[in-house]
């Protein structure tokens, strides 16, 4: 791995690291339309209801624990350009102690946790039965998914995305696999749906081990207590803690400003909403292409960072921006000649049509502004800059609500996608304000 780290950066390179990932992301939506196939077919509204409250309030405790994702690919990446294999598989071992003690805590907890996801997204007596057998059964697999984002995060970290794009279909396609057998064939229904996922969660973590294993080889934990005294260093302990915590700080920032967006719009109407709803699909795509590139500069700046190459770190981070810059621009003519087909696909609706029609623009301009923040995400994160990250994202949180009440009683819905953009933009330009200080740090 410390080879792969000082080879010469190229436009291949970024590109091995950063297509596999937007391929896996092309998979994510799909398996979502499958699991309500199969439901929708029973031909009732209260299984359909179950599985997509249910899978709601677990992917959000799942989210919390993102943060391992993001936090072992900036440690790995540097221990990687440092040449210290021993530390990239501690790394990777911290990472899954904390994904194991993650999960199992919701195991143990799904009962009030459960409790309190119905409190805050309340639903018919029919709907929640259904929803909690569904949930009953698939949070056993939330110590195996949570592991699957500290393996992700290592994969990266090592420039090996191609591992993760078979992880995720393979994954996704036991899952799809298993949902036409358990719900048609077998007449399982929501329970069937739930076991399918459970199953293919945990096949998928434990592909993902297997694609470590050379980590866990080469670690010399059989040496003694030198080894375990280095996984349980407390000063590498604490450090790994204040970073993923900032991490999960900024995540909760980036969460309220995109919930608040959703709650400020439901006061415009029904019609307001469903379009806003379709026009962040747009964002969805615009995510999906460039977290490649965001991922590519996470490994690349990480491991010029270990390796402590000025020069290495600068041309990461330029060359990568210009992908994620020139994606941008793709993406925003795309929407702009070809937006209104795209709405008109998504709905039958003539008034939502129309409307989403109105807000266009703004789909337009979010590549060609949002690109900058993903990339300098990627860069912090790679360098493990997280603190800078937190803070510059609670001044962009702040600047994006004063220009949401300031702008919506003026332009309403308009000024409500306004302060979203300016939300991005304050984003892109407090992390380019410290960049130049980062880069220095690199020597």
């Amino acid at each position: 791995m410390a080879d792969r780290s000082r080879r010469h950066l190229t436009h291949g390179r970024i590109l091995q690291i950063a297509m596999p990932v937007v391929l896996a992301n092309i998979t994510v939506p799909l398996l979502g339309l499958v699991d309500t196939g199969v439901i929708g077919q029973l031909g009732l509204a209260a299984p359909i209801g179950a599985v997509g409250i249910g899978a709601i309030i677990l992917t959000a405790l799942y989210w919390i624990f993102g943060f391992l994702r993001m936090g072992t690919t900036g440690f790995a990446a540097q221990a990687i350009g440092a040449g210290d294999t021993d530390e990239s598989a501690a790394i990777l071992v911290r990472a899954l102690g904390v994904a194991a003690i993650g999960g199992l805590s919701i195991v143990i907890l799904q009962s009030p946790l459960f409790a309190l996801g119905f409190w805050l997204s309340p639903a018919s007596g029919e709907v929640e039965a259904l929803a909690r057998s569904y949930m009953s059964i698939r949070v056993w697999s939330a110590p195996f998914l949570i592991s699957t984002f500290a393996i992700t995060g290592w994969l990266v970290a090592a420039e090996r995305t191609r591992d993760i794009l078979v992880v995720q279909l393979a994954m996704n396609g036991t899952n799809i696999g298993l949902d036409l057998l358990f719900v048609p064939v077998f007449g399982w229904g929501v329970q069937g749906v739930a076991a399918a996922t459970v199953i293919a969660e945990i096949s998928g973590c434990g592909l993902g081990l297997w694609y470590c294993r050379a980590a866990f080889a080469a670690a010399p934990w059989h040496t003694g207590s030198d080894a375990w005294a280095r996984l349980l260093d407390p000063v590498k302990l604490k450090r790994f803690a204040s970073v993923n915590f900032d991490i999960l700080i900024r995540s909760l920032l980036l969460q309220a400003i995109f919930m608040s967006f959703l709650f400020f719009g439901a006061t415009y109407g029904d019609t307001r909403l469903a379009a806003n709803h379709i026009l962040l699909q747009f964002l969805s795509v615009t995510a999906y292409a460039m977290d490649g590139f965001a991922f590519a500069a996470e490994s690349l700046v990480g491991q010029a960072m270990g390796a402590r190459r000025r020069a290495a770190f600068r041309r990461a981070a330029l060359m990568v921006s210009l992908w994620c810059f020139g994606t941008g621009v793709i993406l925003a003519l795309a929407f702009a000649l070809f937006g209104g087909a795209i709405i008109d696909a998504m709905t039958t609706a003539p008034d939502v049509r129309i409307a989403a029609r109105n807000y266009l623009i703004y789909m337009a301009l979010t590549p060609l502004i949002s690109a900058a923040p993903f990339m300098l995400d990627g860069i912090f994160i790679g360098a493990t800059r997280t603190r800078d990250m937190r803070n510059m994202m609670v001044i962009s949180t702040l600047i994006y609500f004063v220009a949401a009440l300031l702008l919506m009683p003026i332009a309403a819905n308009h000024g409500l996608w306004i302060a979203l953009l300016i939300s991005f933009a304050a984003r892109g330009a407090t992390l380019a304000w410290k960049y130049p200080a980062l880069e220095r740090s690199v020597s």
